[in-house]
């Protein structure tokens, strides 16, 4: 009788964030998983005619994956599809695929965000249910920075802890935070009540919306490294988000 896999993980709820071929007939998946963080499995004959996979290992998908070894690829042993997302299309799409390509850029492999990983479905079913594509994206933005340690001070200034007043203009700078307009030389301009809006996850207001997204793009593209996001420029040619 064959001894039971060594190192298997059973019914693991996970998305799929891309994948490649393989050899001939396989797959190489990188998974967000909730327990087990973003790691690469391998899918041994997925993309035959007849494969069962074929029509499971969908991006933007819930599912349930089970998987063995403990090299730097696992080898999956069962997949089921869980249900309950609606397909994204247009521009949803598009922002599902940015979603995945921060997650693929910025996660480091084998370390677990049980709180993001929730937060993204939370976001996918958003994207799938509501206009205003653009103000889920913020909100992803910044749970996600907030999850990975890099939490936005969007409530005090920077320094000396005073309260962001509304009407005031400030400067945010990297890795600082809110400085007053008067005082700082660097950094983006921002209106305390942008800030403000932000800390509540609020973007009705136009103003709010424009200066959000400029200063996520600045604090992205830090955390980022010089990394270009491919769907970023695809998004901006269909809608400005």
């Amino acid at each position: 009788m064959s001894q039971p896999h060594r190192n298997k993980q059973q019914d693991e709820p996970a998305f799929v964030l891309h994948s490649y071929p393989f050899r001939e007939t396989s797959l190489i998946l990188d998974v967000f998983s909730r327990r087990h963080g973003r790691l690469p499995i391998m899918a041994r004959g997925a993309r035959r005619p007849r494969s069962v996979l074929r029509g499971v290992l969908l991006n933007f998908q819930p599912l349930q994956l089970s998987w063995f070894g403990k090299g730097e690829v696992r080898t999956l042993h069962n997949a089921e599809w869980q249900g309950g997302q609606p397909y994204l299309q247009g521009t949803a799409l598009m922002c599902g695929f940015y979603l995945n390509e921060l997650l693929l850029n910025l996660l480091a492999r084998d370390d677990p965000h049980e709180q993001l990983f929730d937060y993204y479905r939370a976001t996918l079913h958003r994207l799938a249910h509501e206009a205003d594509h653009a103000a889920t994206l913020r909100c992803f933005e910044k749970h996600m920075l907030q999850e990975l340690g890099y939490a936005l001070a969007l409530e005090c200034e920077a320094g000396n802890g005073k309260a962001i007043q509304a009407e005031l203009c400030y400067r945010y700078a990297v890795e600082r935070g809110a400085l007053p307009d008067d005082d700082a030389q660097t950094g983006l301009p921002v209106l305390g009540k942008t800030l403000l809006d932000m800390a509540a996850d609020e973007y009705a207001d136009p103003l709010t919306a424009q200066q959000s997204k400029q200063l996520m793009r600045m604090l992205l593209n830090h955390h980022l490294g010089g990394k270009i996001l491919h769907t970023r420029e695809l998004i901006k040619d269909l809608q400005k988000l």
